[in-house]
């Protein structure tokens, strides 16, 4: 069925002829069907992705990592901290052609907080995570005010979340009559026109969008124009076909693998788009365990590590080494957050020496998870921990396995991938925090902890650097992991395509169009 859909698409591409070729349907593949068109309720990536061109929430985020106005034109933040005050774009309509206002921000709000909803982000709003709104209204056509219980430098980060939808806002007609879901009317550059379930979904341009501000596109935020009248999303799992179809020209756009890219980049039809996403490559270590609890041995093993050759062999030369866990390109990615343990044999040998090494053989758990470059990264590591006299063993276990082991602590080191957080703070909590509540957490540090609080109350930027960058400082002296790299993920892009830039590993399709 996927190889006919292909075939379907060259053949319509051909049949429209060289005149008509803007008027055809944009085809970007998925290697899964979306979970269900339902924002931020039931969702993966993919349904991410697709529903990034369709709704729109209050804010998002900007290429910079910092959140910025979306359907709102203002934000003002009361003295107390406790009070957000959205001014609304005016001009601004549901594709179904109703205005904007306030009401429907309202009520899209009340629905996403009602547990029947089952939004994957109402935790972060209802007080469980200690944050809560606890009061919401609508003054006026344009003005959305939302309280919550105390100041929370992340709340407008936990609105921007693409996993969230953005907290996106839509209108009522997006529900049948008895309540039940029944398709998005958003208010993006693109609709949903139809989905058939396992073979493709379907967008067309909505022709009365109206951009926020903005001479380009910027994250989820800037200038953005629906520049084709149809973009078809076809689901093809097999990379084979995929790869098939690319060099044939019935797919215009298609995540690949990095094995892949010298084939892709051989065929004159294709170019590649390159997509720095803010995930994690790293190295943790338990620090429970009897022989890794001895923060010598940390570093010693921290600096037996050349992590530039380790990131240049596992991403075959294209992976930029990133000590830190803010991504490359943020805005807080500073000089400070650029540093990361030297590689450095002798002083490897001579604080072994200092821990009181005795010979004792480690266990390296990873996966086998393809797109992962997991196990890779575990065999160079292995080698290079050899050369300064550690002997390891590599324990490659299946990805349930590896995520179980991971949730639950049980491993002594660990190469793990962790997906993207765009707010330092929400990246360092991902790793950060006590271990007798929340076993998954790698670096158990009070200091820390403390440190993280204050990040994600205060809401200055020069006030938060200072913080993120001491947060960085103490991470690398106690070394309870080793960052490694952001992934750089390859897209295949047809040269008939402009405009195409992925964004966070989800196809950001505003701006992109045929070559006239």
């Amino acid at each position: 069925m996927k190889k006919n859909l292909i075939a379907l698409a060259l053949a319509a591409a051909c049949a429209a002829g060289p005149a008509a070729a803007s008027a055809r349907p944009l085809t970007v593949v998925l290697n899964a069907d979306i979970r269900s068109t339902n924002p931020g309720v039931n969702r993966d990536g993919n349904t991410d992705g697709v529903m990034l061109n369709i709704v729109e929430g209050l804010v998002g985020y900007g290429a910079d990592g910092l959140v910025k106005p979306l359907l709102a034109e203002r934000i003002a933040l009361s003295d107390d901290g406790l009070t957000y005050t959205f001014t609304l774009r005016s001009g601004v309509h549901f594709h179904n052609g109703a205005p904007l206002t306030s009401a429907e921000v309202l009520w899209s709000w009340e629905r996403y907080m009602m547990p029947a909803t089952d939004w994957r982000c109402r935790s972060e709003f209802d007080g469980r995570n200690g944050l809560k709104v606890t009061d919401v209204s609508a003054p006026d056509p344009r003005t959305f005010v939302m309280r919550i219980n105390k100041p929370q430098a992340l709340f407008l980060d936990s609105l921007a979340r693409t996993d969230c939808a953005m907290a996106g806002v839509i209108h009522p007609d997006s529900l049948n009559p008895d309540g039940s879901w029944k398709s998005p009317v958003g208010t993006g550059p693109y609709k949903l026109a139809g989905w058939t379930r396992g073979q493709q979904i379907s967008l067309s341009r909505y022709t009365d969008y109206v951009s926020p501000p903005g001479d380009a596109p910027d994250g989820a935020t800037g200038k953005k124009e629906a520049l084709v009248d149809e973009v078809r999303f076809l689901i093809v799992p097999d990379a084979s076909t995929i790869k098939a179809g690319l060099a044939s020209g019935a797919l215009d756009i298609a995540k690949v693998q990095n094995i892949d890219v010298p084939e892709v980049t051989r065929n004159g039809r294709l170019s590649i788009a390159e997509d720095l996403t803010g995930g994690r490559n790293a190295i943790l270590f338990q620090t429970r365990d009897p022989l890794m609890s001895n923060p010598k041995l940390r570093q010693a093993l921290a600096a037996a590590i050349d992590v530039a050759q380790v990131v240049a062999l596992v991403t075959d030369g294209k992976g930029i080494p990133n000590g830190s866990t803010v991504k490359t390109g943020s805005y807080y990615y500073s000089d400070t957050q650029k540093k990361r343990a030297a590689f450095d044999p002798a002083r490897a040998r001579a604080l072994l020496k200092e821990a009181g090494y005795k010979g004792e053989r480690i266990r390296i758990t990873t996966n086998n998870r393809e797109n992962i470059p997991s196990l890779n990264v575990a065999i160079v590591v292995q080698q290079m921990l050899r050369e300064v006299g550690v002997e390891s063993d590599i324990d490659i276990v299946e990805w349930g396995t590896h995520m179980d082991r991971f949730l639950k602590g049980n491993y002594q080191v660990m190469v793990h991938s962790y997906s993207s957080r765009i707010d330092p703070a929400l990246s360092f909590e991902h790793f950060t925090g006590p271990k007798a509540t929340q076993p998954r957490k790698v670096w158990d540090s009070p200091k820390a902890q403390s440190l993280l609080e204050q990040a994600a109350v205060v809401s200055d930027t020069r006030e938060r650097q200072r913080l993120f960058d001491a947060l960085h400082l103490q991470m690398l002296d106690e070394v309870p992991l080793i960052m490694l790299f952001n992934p750089m993920e390859p897209w295949a892009v047809s040269r008939k395509v402009r405009g195409f830039q992925p964004w966070e590993g989800m196809p950001r399709l505003w701006g992109v169009s045929f070559q006239p």
